[in-house]
């Protein structure tokens, strides 16, 4: 799908849930990461991440777009438009617009490995994901030395 193509569904939707016209553009933007789309308050323009699409296909791709024409519709006409306002979640639950988008990041996995750190004193273990200086750092337990009892797996 197009950019164009996109604009001019999005243009449907407005049209067909909305009652409004969509005067502005829609642009599949692929830096997106965490979020299927987004509504930019200075052009109005609507983007759009790809990987929504190719994911989970046209049934999500139409519910993100209702989504952003709520932020759309409502800022055009000075009322509302954050997730937070009433107008905005009225406006959502009239027209069927999801709340969120379907989850695009897989999570990562978390590996076992870590760096564990004893106190020399009273043997408490300290588990870190990160490396630490054991000379600048002491035991919050006892005040005693630190030191590196297993270095993490790679």
């Amino acid at each position: 799908m197009t950019n164009e193509e996109l604009t001019k569904l999005i243009a449907k939707i407005s049209r067909d849930v909305f009652g409004k016209a969509f005067r502005h553009q829609g642009i599949f933007n692929s830096r997106l990461r965490t979020t299927g789309g987004r509504y930019l308050l200075r052009s109005h323009n609507i983007e759009i991440n790809p990987a929504s699409f190719d994911k989970f296909g046209l049934d999500e791709l139409t519910g993100i777009i209702k989504h952003e024409l709520c932020h759309y519709h409502l800022h055009l006409e000075g009322k509302g438009y954050k997730h937070r306002d009433k107008d905005f979640r009225e406006l959502l639950e009239e027209t069927g617009s999801p709340r969120f988008c379907a989850l695009l990041t897989e999570k990562r996995r978390q590996t076992n490995g870590f760096h564990l750190y004893e106190c020399i004193s009273c043997k408490s273990e300290f588990p870190r994901k990160i490396r630490m200086n054991t000379a600048k750092y002491r035991c919050g337990r006892c005040s005693g030395k630190l030191r590196m009892k297993r270095e993490k797996d790679l």
